[in-house]
């Protein structure tokens, strides 16, 4: 009968205080350092047609530079838009009422987010507010689509519109006396 003396049990206990500090550095990793304890944002929505592959937690975007973060999606039982809630750092509270929202993707393949594009008005969202102005999302693959398949040939009413007329005079009525 083998015993277990000191050296394997401080070994053990010093791999499972190894082994939870990294699972507490993962999840501080994996939340950016945010519990949820404080909220230091506000809420504005934004309603949109079309969201593409816009998903929660997605960053939302001015000039490049990430100043929060979709908090919520849900949809309109009425309108059957698309209603996005946005959840902004409150150090970015004086953005103009005039400002548009545009869901717009980083790169080819790359992720959706909510781009802001400032406007000039001295006037600023509250929170709670809804962006009036907005672009929905440009779905790539049906753009290409309609180009390879004839989405891109000219109408033909514009065909006809475009056509020459008829070189041929018009007929005169010859009178009898």
């Amino acid at each position: 009968m083998a015993t277990h003396g000191p050296r394997l049990e401080f070994a053990v206990g010093a791999f499972l205080l190894l082994a939870l500090a990294s699972m507490l550095v993962l999840a501080i990793a994996s939340t950016n350092g945010k519990f949820g304890f404080s909220r230091n944002t506000y809420e504005l929505t934004a309603r949109f047609t079309n969201l593409g592959q816009l998903r929660p937690n997605a960053p939302v975007k001015v000039g490049g530079v990430t100043i929060g973060q979709v908090a919520d999606i849900q949809l309109d039982p009425v309108k059957f838009d698309s209603i996005v809630t946005l959840a902004i750092d409150k150090r970015y509270d004086e953005i103009p009422i005039d400002t548009s929202a545009g869901i717009l993707t980083g790169g080819l393949l790359g992720e959706s987010y909510v781009g802001l594009q400032p406007g000039g008005d001295m006037e600023v969202f509250r929170p709670g507010e809804e962006i009036a102005f907005t672009t929905p999302a440009v779905d790539l693959i049906q753009m290409v689509g309609k180009y390879m398949f004839g989405g891109g040939a000219p109408a033909a009413d514009d065909a006809a519109a475009e056509a020459p007329a008829s070189e041929t005079p018009p007929i005169e009525e010859e009178s009898t006396p």
